[in-house]
């Protein structure tokens, strides 16, 4: 059902904990399925993720995809980051379960909303990036439609 990369970071998550007085935190749920992800980034003044943190409860897939996530973004660009997506997450752990595809949008939404609270805090604009729904649920219904 899982892949062994989706085992692998479930079983060992990378990157777990905070960052305190990150440069960006971003908070996300999903109300349907109870997952919460919390992604902390620390940018440097060029605009390099230099560290990133996550904070997940919910399922292993929401920890598997808040892991692969992190790793993804650590030691890119403030718009490299923004560039991943969540079909890029679930190719980076090779797939999963499709009644589990919202962890990964779980995981791209996280991480938009901990870039959105970094361009609020240094009140500049990311070019390309919209302001994150907090409750990922909304934004497959709007899909669904």
């Amino acid at each position: 059902m899982y892949s062994e990369k989706v085992m692998d970071h479930f079983q060992n998550p990378r990157n777990v904990g905070e960052i305190e007085n990150a440069s960006g935190v971003g908070t996300v749920g999903n109300a349907k399925c109870g997952d919460i992800m919390r992604i902390y980034l620390d940018i440097d003044d060029s605009g390099i993720i230099r560290d990133v943190k996550f904070k997940t409860f919910g399922c292993g897939a929401a920890v598997a995809t808040s892991s692969m996530a992190t790793e993804l973004v650590k030691g890119k660009t403030v718009q490299e980051a923004l560039e991943i997506t969540n079909q890029a997450v679930m190719e980076a752990l090779d797939g999963l379960p499709s009644q589990k595809v919202h962890c990964s949008l779980l995981a791209e939404e996280a991480i938009h909303a901990a870039l959105w609270d970094y361009a609020e805090k240094h009140n500049i604009k990311i070019e390309g990036l919209e302001k994150p729904k907090s409750d990922v649920g909304e934004h497959e219904e709007e899909e669904e439609y």
